[in-house]
């Protein structure tokens, strides 16, 4: 569900489940990744996904069927998976290699900087067209990293982007091919690698103070 592997002092997070993946099995095997990059001690992380999709959103029927205290635990798992990308003591890039949907779309920009293979995939903010709210912890992720307008935009109207609009818009940093998305990314999570996790840690909960204020611990 999830592989961990490293290039130097990158770790590489790939989750290898069926596009739609983010269950109580996929957020279980999310946090084990990061609590052993924790356990390493700096460096900086690459996050992507597997085949056609970087990562759907839920696995609706596995969440639907969650009940009482499962769907609770459920829910502030998926939520501190946010939180530990966002304002973690570690760096992360997105490499971006498909469909980013939904919970993907969040799992993306929870990142710090996001590289999209520039001839395929979109990165959508799905719940407009499947009929499910937005909480609060997550629109401050969508304030945080959008422009007004572009949230506007992205929300009301469920808009895919493909990666030259996404960079337009603010959702991606960099576009790549296919062969070349893991290297950027890797690249650019090399070159935040040696900053230290302390100041890193700060500045990062500085700058998305939002995000760190509403998504739980």
């Amino acid at each position: 569900m999830i592989e961990l592997s490293h290039d130097g002092d990158v770790h590489i997070v790939t989750m290898t489940a069926s596009p739609n993946s983010v269950q109580p099995a996929f957020v279980a095997a999310m946090h084990d990744a990061l609590d052993q990059v924790d356990a390493a001690g700096g460096g900086a992380i690459v996050l992507t996904g597997s085949g056609k999709s970087f990562n759907t959103g839920l696995d609706v029927p596995v969440v639907m069927s969650l009940e009482g205290d499962d769907s609770k635990a459920f829910g502030s798992g998926l939520m501190n998976v946010f939180r530990r990308l966002s304002v973690g003591p570690t760096p992360v890039v997105a490499a971006i290699n498909g469909h980013a949907f939904a919970a993907g779309a969040f799992l993306a920009l929870a990142c710090d900087f996001r590289v999209m293979r520039e001839d395929r995939g979109w990165i959508c903010i799905s719940e407009i067209d499947v009929g499910v709210p937005i909480g609060p912890p997550l629109m401050n992720i969508l304030r945080s990293k959008l422009s007004a307008n572009v949230m506007a935009e992205a929300v009301l109207t469920g808009k895919r982007y493909a990666a030259a609009d996404a960079i337009a818009a603010g959702f991606a940093d960099e576009a790549a091919s296919e062969a070349d998305l893991l290297g950027a990314a890797i690249k650019r999570a090399a070159e935040l690698a040696s900053k230290e996790a302390g100041i890193m840690a700060t500045l990062k909960q500085q700058l998305w103070a939002p995000i760190a204020d509403a998504l739980p611990t």
